[in-house]
């Protein structure tokens, strides 16, 4: 499982950067031009990611007894809907980039799509000895290229109960190192059960819970030796911060239960692409620039879950289904001391 989801997690953060083979010609259509193109192209991956590493935050709205802790291996799978695979790329948009058949704009892959048949631009920059020069650019496509449609992640997660109806949570996905690149994430969160407070909650068919989770992603890759044009030190670094907000509503069983919440995420992801990138145009132009951008988004949005939970003894066995913008099925493996 651990290979598996630090493949995801390390595609969605720099699946821009693996897929520019041209970077070169890319950042010689100037800083403004490439930025821009990475912003959309990445951008849906990101909401992705985003939305990813925010399910399986809860798996009941019944708090466990006082001192009671859980400990839970937590898999998810986010289905990647077709108007995350494109975006329309609008020439206006862009001072040194234009499509070569002359389109003044053209449905493009994002990370997330692809390109069929591929699609070519011009790129036009400025050279010091002969002015005005132009090279034709082939746009990275996404992972569709490979039929991927969904995209996996999982974590580890703990939970501690120090008073009545109170959850204290954890999350974690121990920092690796494998080969040029390094992923790590941690989260905390506080569940709070509302219908503990009440004189009667022994009573009450069901419980009612709040939720707060807060969820950080670090991550780089370092691509100096791919080759991809000359330099040195040329990585990307991204940043992810989320904070989810859900009211639960569940029933009080004693082997199974079923649960459901509305919640709002919000997050923010921020990729650099660092490093000094030597421009050239054969022997006649040299240009040396160095931490070219950042990518920043803020990502937003209501979602909902439904769910049930098995308990037998110490083991306890959870599914659920999200509804948002990147729709996901979660299942969890939780064992309670």
């Amino acid at each position: 499982m651990k290979n598996l989801i630090l493949t995801s997690l390390v595609f969605l953060t720099f699946a821009s950067v693996k897929a520019q083979e041209n970077i070169n010609d890319l950042l010689a259509a100037g800083i403004n031009d490439a930025q821009r193109f990475t912003h959309d192209y990445i951008a849906p991956a990101s909401e992705g990611l985003v939305y990813g590493i925010n399910n399986g935050w809860f798996n009941n709205a019944k708090a466990p007894k006082r001192f009671g802790f859980e400990l839970s291996v937590i898999g998810n799978i986010g289905f990647i809907k077709d108007d995350k695979k494109s975006f329309q790329m609008n020439i206006s948009d862009y001072e040194n980039i234009r499509f070569e058949d002359g389109s003044s704009s053209k449905t493009v892959a994002t990370a997330l799509g692809h390109n069929d048949p591929s699609i070519n631009v011009i790129v036009t920059y400025d050279a010091p000895i002969f002015g005005s020069q132009e090279t034709t650019l082939e746009l990275p496509t996404g992972i569709g290229s490979q039929n991927v449609n969904s995209i996996p992640t999982g974590f580890l997660q703990a939970s501690f109960s120090p008073f009545k109806g109170t959850q204290l949570k954890g999350r974690f996905f121990p920092k690796v190192d494998t080969e040029d690149t390094e992923v790590g994430l941690y989260g905390f969160g506080i569940q709070q059960e509302f219908t503990s407070w009440l004189p009667a909650d022994k009573v009450l068919p069901i419980a009612i819970s709040g939720l707060i989770a807060y969820t950080h992603l670090d991550a780089s890759y370092d691509f100096t030796d791919a080759e991809l044009v000359d330099g040195s030190n040329q990585r990307v670094e991204t940043d992810v911060n989320t904070l989810l907000f859900e009211l639960i509503v569940g029933t009080k069983l004693k082997v199974i239960n079923f649960y459901g919440g509305l919640g709002y995420i919000k997050g923010t992801s921020k990729t650099d692409l660092l490093g000094t990138y030597v421009v050239t145009d054969g022997f006649l132009f040299s240009q040396a620039i160095n931490d070219p951008f950042s990518v920043e988004h803020d990502i937003s949005g209501m979602r909902g879950t439904i769910g049930a939970n098995l308990k037998l003894g110490f083991f306890g066995l959870n599914a659920d289904y999200t509804l948002a913008e990147f729709d996901s099925a979660t299942l969890g493996i939780n064992f309670s001391f």
